[in-house]
């Protein structure tokens, strides 16, 4: 029987065709980053352009361009690393999805930073470098420029290796070694310093302590108890006006500084009031939430699921109000210095450069976010939603605890230190509960050492490379700043 010749053809073609899809396939495999990278470009481009027209004409209007668009990138790196820590929690515990914490964020984020954002910021991060040991103009804006750029390299460097750092401290050292190289270790003021490196240690012990109280506090008066439901009807609103309180105090004290002024014991005051305030609204919705909820762990899920999004949210306003200085900080010292041909130890944030800060941290959270969000929230301990809440609120009291000390410290360093404290007590309850068991041996007493070490709770893998990144972070920032500060001056000299 002869071969139809139309059926021959069309083979042909569905192989070709098949092809055509496998390599489209394929294609859109491998550009998938680079849509990413091209719209990041595209925003640093933008700022660029914005900065010319705005100071078109005028002397410096090149530098100060260049500096908005690494401040653009800036913000970026930070929406891509820093937000992570307070959507991460939330996201492993399964009580947001990576795109509703990617919209929250983005949203609270870019509102903390436009409402709330300090119109103030230290041009030379809190004192880093003395201000009369860079007496030239150009010089300081030169090493601003160096210290923004060395930051936001290593901020980038640190996502790509999935390792949450702190930008704050990427800027405290890209200024401290573009000071160094401009003049000299005499410039630094190194009483600061050892009260930043000291925040490396304090503050991720601090919020780890204080997630870990909470678990058990947890633990001991709603999971262990024989009536888990009745136990939670009378706790769960108790935290969440804990929660409601530490959060308001947190925001009265960090968040609203640009509208208004707060002393300590008034926002003590003011998150007191809300917090009994909650108290009383939560009680009577938690009683009806927790109708026909059988009586085991998976029911307590439930309950603490909504206000675990709630912190979240409010943990993001406060982190856009306060770290969009990160990455506009330097730029608003060089557009000062460049405006009045010197500069001081405070300036005046311009709105453009605010817009332009608060909007980079959205793009960078949504291009680049969810690789550290899923590190955060799932890839260093498992978390539910009573774990994640214990994060949560641990960072914000450890930030009041730390602002009270005077002590400069991390949003990075306290969420993750959070999620190890949270961790390791569970690993250190597990062998007690073990130890304190009666009768035959449990089989997880048995089993050898090194399949004990791989069955730890907190991935060793994990807290070992973001503690490296920790460390390194003021000193490979610093080195890299002095290096970009002697090539950008030899260049403009």
């Amino acid at each position: 029987m002869a071969e139809d010749p139309l059926g021959s053809q069309w083979k042909t073609l569905d192989r070709d065709l098949n092809r055509i899809s496998q390599l489209e396939m394929a294609t859109n495999y491998v550009a998938r980053p680079m849509v990413g990278l091209g719209i990041a470009f595209a925003f640093i481009l933008m700022a660029f352009l914005i900065a010319m027209i705005w100071f078109g004409g005028t002397e410096g209007s090149l530098i100060v361009a260049a500096a908005a668009a690494v401040g653009a990138y800036m913000a970026i790196n930070i929406g891509a690393n820093d937000v992570a820590n307070n959507m991460g929690p939330a996201v492993g515990a399964n009580a947001l999805t990576m795109g509703g914490a990617i919209a929250i964020a983005a949203v609270c984020e870019s509102a903390g930073a436009l409402l709330a954002g300090g119109d103030v910021v230290s041009t030379i991060s809190k004192g880093i470098i003395d201000t009369e040991a860079v007496a030239d103009g150009q010089v300081f804006m030169w090493a601003m420029m160096a210290a923004l750029i060395s930051s936001a390299l290593w901020v980038n460097l640190a996502t790509y290796v999935g390792a949450p750092v702190s930008t704050t401290h990427s800027v405290v050292g890209g200024v401290m070694g573009a000071g160094i190289a401009a003049a000299g270790l005499a410039a630094v003021n190194w009483p600061t310093m050892g009260t930043i490196a000291a925040s490396w240690i304090i503050s991720p012990v601090l919020g780890g302590v204080i997630a870990a109280a909470f678990l058990a506090l947890i633990k001991h008066k709603i999971i262990y108890r024989e009536d888990k439901i009745a136990a939670a009807r009378v706790w769960v609103p108790i935290l969440v006006g804990i929660m409601a309180g530490v959060f308001a105090t947190y925001l009265a004290m960090k968040g609203l500084k640009r509208i208004i002024k707060i002393d300590i014991q008034t926002a003590l005051f003011i998150g007191a009031v809300i917090g009994i305030g909650t108290y009383f609204i939560t009680k009577p919705l938690i009683i009806k939430q927790s109708q026909g909820l059988e009586n085991r762990n998976k029911s307590l899920k439930v309950l603490f699921g909504i206000p675990l999004v709630f912190s979240a949210a409010l943990l993001s306003f406060a982190h856009g109000a306060n770290d969009v200085a990160n990455a506009v900080g330097p730029l608003a010292a060089i557009v000062h210095a460049n405006e009045f041909g010197d500069f001081s130890s405070k300036v005046a944030i311009p709105m453009w450069v605010m817009v332009i800060g608060a909007f980079g941290i959205s793009f960078g959270l949504f291009l680049f976010g969810p690789k550290l969000i899923r590190m955060v929230g799932s890839q260093i301990t498992k978390l539910n939603p009573m774990r994640a809440y214990c994060v949560a609120l641990s960072a914000a009291i450890t930030v009041i605890v730390a602002s009270w000390l005077g002590l400069p410290v991390s949003s990075t360093h306290i969420a993750v230190g959070g999620i190890f404290g949270v961790g390791f007590y569970r690993e250190w309850h597990m062998e007690n509960r073990l130890r304190g068991l009666k009768g035959p041996v449990p089989v997880a007493k048995t089993i050898a050492p090194i399949e004990r070490r791989r069955r730890k709770l907190v991935r060793r893998s994990h807290f070992m490379t973001i503690i490296a990144a920790w460390v390194i972070t003021v000193p490979a920032a610093a080195f890299m700043s002095g290096v970009i500060f002697s090539v950008l001056y030899w260049i403009a000299v």
